[in-house]
């Protein structure tokens, strides 16, 4: 995957932005900030698409998360950057810092933590998709057993036929719950194997150095 899906990302108080990031030079921050000026209050999602690309933004709180990423980024993988980005600088600034700052001066600190966001997202694009599919599949089976409930009450069905089909919604979002549960722990897994790897061929590295100046492992010479 290229570093180049995510082009610009910012957090917003209002209009004011208070953390930005990108590696890249053009007009996606200007763009990006006019979009900012006309997007509504109310808590949602946006997506414009403009010049090949797509500008994001998450609005939660009065604060707005935005993305600037390649049109080829499915949609649901640039929203799923700006929820981890989101819970992060709730996380670290919420109810304090976020409320006080000024323009743009929390870039330096947060610029470079959104940037691992980044790298996190296009990483663990695969898992993420299969996260997005099991949240899709569970909001379709919600959507289609409230339907059925719906016409079910309309009908007069038999409340006990109604309780087996709760029954058997419970039964199934258990199961999607659980396959997120797993793909969570594979990329769990995956990450603490990746560090491991790096902590041995440092510790290797350190061995080799300590040779080479010691002659061996004796270095009281």
């Amino acid at each position: 995957m290229s570093q180049e899906w995510f082009i610009y990302s910012f957090v917003a108080r209002g209009t004011m932005i208070l953390a930005e990031y990108t590696e890249f030079t053009g007009n996606f921050p200007a763009i990006a900030a006019q979009c900012l000026q006309r997007l509504p209050s109310s808590n949602n999602k946006f997506t414009y698409n403009c010049d090949h690309h797509t500008f994001n933004f998450l609005v939660e709180d009065g604060y707005a998360y935005c993305v600037v990423a390649k049109e080829s980024v499915g949609k649901q993988v640039s929203l799923a950057f700006l929820e981890r980005v989101k819970l992060d600088f709730k996380k670290r600034y919420g109810g304090g810092k976020a409320d006080t700052a000024v323009t743009k001066s929390l870039s330096k600190e947060f610029g470079p933590i959104m940037k691992e966001h980044m790298k996190y997202i296009i990483d663990h694009v695969d898992e993420i998709g299969k996260l997005l599919k099991v949240k899709a599949q569970v909001s379709e089976v919600k959507s289609i057993m409230l339907e059925n409930i719906d016409k079910a009450l309309d009908r007069g069905e038999n409340l006990t036929i109604l309780a087996d089909k709760t029954e058997n919604l419970r039964s199934q979002a258990q199961d999607f719950k659980k396959q997120g549960t797993q793909i969570r722990r594979k990329m769990w897994y995956q990450n603490m194997k990746i560090k491991l790897v790096v902590l041995g061929i440092l510790l290797l590295l350190v061995l080799i150095i300590w040779l080479s100046v010691c002659n061996g492992f004796d270095c009281t010479n």
